[in-house]
């Protein structure tokens, strides 16, 4: 028995993984590469095994990073199976199309761009719009902590992870009998007491466990401070400074977050009322379909749901569906919040409203979520005084807000704590999606705290089990 890690190994994105036995071969995740020059190499690279030769998929998540290369492996002529929770499935009906939709009007202004000098190349999508829609009809929709057999070898559970909706740790048994191996993969954890979504669900055993690192160097602010940080950055653009916010978000997870919050704000007296534009052509399905499985959502989110339908139009929140709309939005110069995709700034409408408003002083971008190295996002964060918008050079003027205790990612203490509730030491553990640095202080974490061995894995690197 075999385990490649082929993304998300001393990086964040890309996440895959591959198990090979001499009676299947199965992935957990098909995720796209995100950030630097290097990532549409990686994703164009990313399949060293045929895809013809994989029995089934097994998905943590609907997030671009774990899901954005199923349509591209479905091209290649994967023909099997792809098991993930009903929420997940509901949101990739969305999520490709539109991943799809991004990267079709991304090369199309390339390719025009190389028409007029910029590029020498004519490029091609990594997977087109009738790809996206073709994979989704192999989605096999399954229920939280059901037990499903997808091979006469496998037995698989899916378990709540606390991210986003729909989000998964996935146990995989693999063998039978005394050949039997567990395999916990982590997916994305969430931080408890995250809004919308539950507390990640405890595990006590495994053989092999693949856990998260994403910021596994660090701890998150606290909640309170968190919000008061939040409030102030609002508040100083909008009252005193008269200027818009943007906000940079994920459209699933993030936005319905940031939208509840700044509900629940409003409600509480610590924000004025004001205008909220949702700018992201899926925005308005990911939210109904937030809404349809409300009984994943915790009891917070639930009381504000409640105080929304009484209070429909305060405060004004308008979801932006055509571009026209959309465009119209840089005119207006003051009073406004902007959530829109991506959210690392480096595709979709979010550009166009950074590169409107980022040379403005009057102005703020609140970054609250994870910025990979090499996006537009990190760049921002690190920093820069200066960045290339569909190249045009942008100054730097708007102020920078970087609030991280907002993320839908488990801290190191949060991670510490989730591995604590194991009765044992895994027999390998192996720590993955977080950036080389922050991967090896969580291994020295687990170290010192626990007493147990980890490791960070190469990218490509073959274990054999």
């Amino acid at each position: 028995m075999q385990l490649t890690f082929l993304g998300a190994a001393g990086e964040v994105t890309g996440s895959s993984y591959l198990i090979d036995t001499d009676k299947l071969r199965l992935l957990v995740d098909c995720g796209m590469f995100q950030g630097g020059r290097e990532a549409d190499k990686k994703n164009r690279t990313a399949f060293t095994f045929d895809p013809k030769a994989i029995d089934f998929v097994l998905l943590t998540h609907a997030h671009i990073d774990h899901s954005g290369l199923l349509p591209r492996l479905g091209a290649w002529g994967f023909r099997g199976p792809i098991y993930c929770t009903t929420a997940t499935a509901d949101l990739l009906q969305v999520m490709l199309k539109d991943s799809a939709y991004i990267q079709e009007k991304e090369i199309e202004w390339r390719n025009k761009s190389r028409r007029h000098g910029w590029s020498s190349q004519e490029a091609a999508p990594l997977y087109t719009v009738t790809q996206a829609e073709a994979i989704l009809k192999q989605l096999v929709p399954v229920n939280y902590d059901t037990e499903i057999i997808p091979h006469q070898t496998v037995r698989c559970r899916f378990r709540d992870a606390g991210h986003i909706l729909g989000s998964a740790i996935i146990e995989v048994w693999v063998g039978k009998d005394s050949n039997c191996k567990k395999f916990v993969f982590s997916g994305d954890l969430g931080q408890p007491g995250h809004p919308v979504v539950r507390d990640p669900t405890p595990i006590s055993q495994a053989d092999i466990l693949l856990i998260e690192s994403t910021y596994g160097n660090r701890l998150h602010r606290n909640m309170s401070d968190t919000i008061d940080e939040l409030v102030g950055a609002i508040n100083d653009t909008l009252i005193q400074k008269k200027g818009n916010v943007i906000i940079p978000a994920f459209t699933v997870g993030r936005t319905q977050d940031l939208l509840f919050l700044l509900v629940n704000l409003y409600r509480q007296g610590k924000l004025a009322d004001m205008d909220i534009y949702v700018d992201s052509p899926m925005a308005r399905a990911a939210t109904e379909i937030t809404l349809k499985h409300i009984a994943l959502l915790d009891q917070e989110t639930s009381d504000a749901l409640q105080w929304m339908n009484k209070h429909a139009q305060k405060p004004r929140i308008h979801f932006v569906q055509d571009i026209e709309e959309s465009m119209q939005l840089n005119h207006i110069k003051h009073g406004i919040i902007i959530i829109s995709a991506s959210g690392m700034c480096d595709a979709g409408r979010i550009k166009h409203h950074l590169k409107y408003n980022l040379d403005r002083p009057q102005c703020s971008i609140v970054i609250t979520g994870f910025q990979a190295e090499g996006t537009l996002g990190r760049r921002l964060v690190d920093g820069a005084k200066q960045v290339k918008i569909y190249g045009q050079d942008v100054r730097v003027r708007a102020a920078i807000y970087t609030i991280g205790g907002l993320s839908a990612h488990a801290d190191q203490a949060d991670l510490i704590n989730w591995l604590s509730h194991f009765k044992k030491m895994p027999k390998k553990i192996y720590v993955v999606h977080g950036e080389l640095n922050n991967a090896s202080a969580l291994v020295n974490a687990i170290e010192q705290k626990l007493n147990w061995q980890a490791s960070v894995p190469e990218h490509l690197a073959t274990v054999t089990l």
